[in-house]
């Protein structure tokens, strides 16, 4: 019997891991689902030593690094992971296995092979130390780049330099692109939606449906709205943004993680 504990946050991907596992593993697999940092820590504190661990990193309490850093981890682990080449590397180096989202089936398989035959073989792990974590935590810190801070908005009496920390709001008008300042002046800006959503801070700004982008900074309040969905209040507006409904849990687990 194989002792499985699986860490993630989102109930769709984590319904979609625990079916491919259990369909690899068959019988032999007995898994333990959580999604916190809180959650794994109590099942690890417990007395609980899985043979195999599958995390994601961002968690709804944080990152699953926080869990590895206050328990000791005897067992493999494979990052289901968002995160590109800068992480992807350091986990080449520390001998950790990886899933990179979107993965396919022949993906996920391949790196179970591979910590199947650690499994069978009663090979030693590979350690989650203190090296190992701040190595990861250094990779992680990497993966980042540097996002707009101003915009410059072409004025038939001029250019006019508008920072992005000033705008409450990106709107698509059909074809165009509005950024809507602090004082609710609208602005025609040179991009594209999905373009300009690589140009802006994840940590500040959330797209939340097909043509509205959102500065966490002006969120007054947000409130459930019909059809799985949240009603966004923003600071000087009087009409509330609304979350497309593939996007209101992320929504969620972003505000949470700010």
């Amino acid at each position: 019997m194989i002792r499985l504990l699986l860490l993630e946050d989102e109930q769709l991907a984590a319904d979609r891991l625990r079916k491919l596992l259990q369909a690899y593993f068959g019988e032999e697999l007995d898994l333990h689902w959580v999604q916190s940092v809180r959650d794994g820590r109590l099942y690890l504190e417990a007395g609980n030593q899985p043979d195999l661990i599958v995390s994601d990193i961002e968690l709804l309490d944080g990152s699953a690094f926080k869990l590895y850093d206050k328990v000791e981890v005897n067992a493999p682990i494979i990052f289901v992971t968002a995160y590109d080449q800068y992480l992807l590397e350091a986990f080449q180096t520390t001998g950790i296995g990886y899933v990179l989202k979107p993965y396919t089936d022949e993906t996920l398989h391949k790196v179970l092979d591979k910590y199947k035959k650690l499994l069978q073989q009663n090979s030693p792990p590979p350690a989650i130390n203190a090296a190992v974590m701040e190595q990861l935590t250094s990779a992680l810190g990497r993966n980042t780049r540097d996002y707009k801070e101003r915009f410059v908005i072409k004025k038939s009496s001029g250019i006019y330099f508008l920072k992005a920390a000033d705008i409450k709001f990106f709107q698509s008008d059909g074809d165009l692109l509005f950024a809507i300042e602090e004082g609710g002046k609208k602005h025609l800006v040179n991009y594209r939606m999905s373009a300009l959503e690589e140009k802006l801070d994840p940590q500040k700004f959330f797209r939340l449906n097909r043509g509205q982008i959102v500065n966490v900074d002006y969120i007054t309040k947000m409130e459930s709205y019909f059809g799985n969905r949240l009603s966004i209040s923003v600071k000087g507006e009087k009409d509330n943004l609304i979350t497309s409904g593939p996007k209101t849990a992320a929504f969620r687990k972003w505000t949470e993680s700010l």
